[in-house]
């Protein structure tokens, strides 16, 4: 059963301000040190960003609650499998507000092009 569908599109530009303009503080906080270390070894690192932070902004709209109840940009977290899927991982009150609904899947896809980067997440309940 599908519990929500969330999508988020970012301009890859804004995170070449953030990057060029030294606004580490800013990229510290919205990101964790694995996904920092993985877009800042990457040709495109604004692009890499902006595509992490579309996937957490779809994760949020997929849960239907924002960074309501405690939850960090710290605590949703893009990663690469293996074979190079993205998939989210969670800790913290992002966790806790995911196993609420009885997760069975979380899906996400991620796409750039034209100067933008999309992510979309779909949550599966059991």
């Amino acid at each position: 059963m599908i519990y929500g569908i969330g999508t988020d599109i970012v301009a890859t530009e804004r995170f070449q301000r953030f990057i060029d303009d030294g606004n580490s503080a800013l990229i510290e906080r919205l990101f964790t040190p694995s996904e920092r270390s993985v877009c800042e070894s990457r040709k495109d690192a604004a692009s890499c960003l902006a595509a992490r932070f579309a996937a957490k902004e779809a994760f949020l709209k997929a849960l239907g609650t924002g960074l309501r109840n405690g939850i960090s940009w710290q605590e949703m977290e893009v990663l690469n499998n293996d074979l190079g899927k993205p998939e989210l991982l969670f800790s913290g009150k992002a966790a806790e507000r995911l196993q609420g609904i009885n997760p069975a899947n979380v899906h996400l896809s991620l796409s750039h092009d034209g100067g933008s980067a999309i992510a979309m997440v779909v949550l599966e309940s059991k």
